[in-house]
Order: structure tokens, then C-alpha cells, then sequence
């Protein structure tokens, strides 16, 4: 199975090309007020137009109610909701009804007890994306640039594909995808110069060793 890599949070013409460009299977576009990567409605359908269908255009929310989600489903015509709240599996189910969409649940991770949800969520969602748990104190559950302890995933026995995220960068994604076996990875700060700003040649970078990493498990497969 080909590794899924995942930009998440483009927010401007450029790095959304850039991505494509670069061969990024799915584009983030994060619709959360509190958010430095968030998109207006209307920045939302633009950019959603510009991806042509040459990766999954994925609407990153968190804790949405319908009316919300009516708006991005009319804006960017997301192929996949990435719930990254404290949504329930009955909200999962819901959502996966009324729009007919996969839905990919966000689950933070710090120890072992996290993984405790997976069961539930398992049952319901297409696809599970652990993250690093962020700080009490944080004003957003993601894109902060701080990784978890990968081996908490080490033979993981989950029927589901998951991906990973959570402080990955080009100089690490090869290590997490090692430690955790996943079938993808998910970066935001990690291809940023500031917060919210997406750096061209880091996107580029980040693609490519996952890539490598890629490359080099399939080599060693065929010996």
C-alpha cells in the first residue's frame, strides 16, 4: 500500500500548488476561528477549485455543529471530514450519514490510556489520525508543533488505516514512520516558517523524505 502523505493547513494559492506540485495525496484546509491556518468560506472555495481533483481535499474541524459543516460542504466539497474535537461516535456517525463523506478522527495522544477511545471510533470512522495531545492551557488540539512518544503505537493492533501527525518534519518522519508503522503522515507546523505560514521548500522537503522513507521499505521488500 502507498504511503499517504498529508499538508495540512495550506491557506494560500502558492503552497497549495506547491503541495499538488510536490504529489501531496491530500491538502488540509482548516476551518477553526482560533486556528493561525484558518479559512475564510470563501478563501475555502477557492482553494478548493485550484486542487482539480489531483489530491483529497480534506475540511479539518473541531467540534462543528451542522450548520458549519453545511458551509464548508457548500464552500470546498471536502472528499474527507477530519474531526479533530471531542466528538462521540454517535457524532462520527451522524456526521458520515448526513453528508455521505469518510470521516477521519483526530485521536491526542500522551500515554497509553489514550488509546482506551480506539475501539469506539474504530467501529465508525475510515481512517484514525493520532496526534500529540496538546497542553491544557492550549487554545486548538492541533498544529503545534509537538510530537508523542511513536513507540506508544508499536504494535498497535488496529483494523482500521491510521496516520500519524504531531511535530513531524522532514528530519523525523522517516523515524516515526519506522517506530509506528503507519500508512501516512500528517504535517502543518512542521512545513511553516511562522505559524500559519507555509514554507514552499519545506513542503517540497517534507514530501520527499517521506517518500525516501517510502522508497527504501519497498527496496527491501523486493531483496
Amino acid at each position: 500500500m502507498s504511503l499517504l502523505v498529508k499538508i495540512c493547513g495550506l491557506s494560500t494559492r502558492e503552497t497549495l500548488q506547491t503541495a499538488l506540485d510536490a504529489g501531496a495525496d491530500m491538502v488540509g484546509f482548516v476551518f477553526f476561528p482560533p486556528s493561525p491556518r484558518h479559512l475564510s468560506l470563501e478563501l475555502g472555495r477557492d482553494l478548493g477549485r485550484q486542487v482539480k481533483q489531483r489530491a483529497l481535499k480534506v475540511a479539518l474541524t473541531v467540534d462543528a455543529d451542522d450548520a458549519t459543516l453545511d458551509n464548508i460542504m457548500d464552500a470546498l466539497s471536502p472528499d474527507i471530514f477530519q474531526l479533530h474535537g471531542k466528538e462521540s461516535v454517535a457524532r462520527l456517525r451522524d456526521i458520515k450519514q448526513k453528508y455521505g463523506r469518510p470521516v477521519m478522527k483526530a485521536v491526542p495522544v500522551a500515554t497509553a490510556a489514550d488509546l482506551a477511545v480506539l475501539p469506539g471510533y474504530a467501529a465508525v470512522a475510515d481512517r484514525i489520525l493520532f496526534d500529540a495531545r496538546a497542553p491544557k492551557d492550549a487554545t486548538r488540539p492541533g498544529g503545534l508543533g509537538a510530537p508523542f512518544d511513536w513507540h506508544l503505537l508499536e504494535n498497535l493492533d488496529l483494523k482500521l488505516p491510521y496516520m500519524v501527525s504531531g511535530g513531524l518534519h522532514a528530519d523525523n518522519v522517516a523515524e516515526a514512520l519506522r517506530v509506528t508503522g503507519a500508512g501516512g503522515v500528517d504535517v502543518s507546523s512542521g512545513v511553516e516558517s511562522a505559524p500559519g505560514v507555509k514554507d514552499p521548500e519545506m513542503i517540497k522537503a517534507f514530501i520527499r523524505a517521506a517518500r525516501a522513507t517510502q522508497d527504501a521499505s519497498q527496496e527491501l521488500s523486493v531483496r
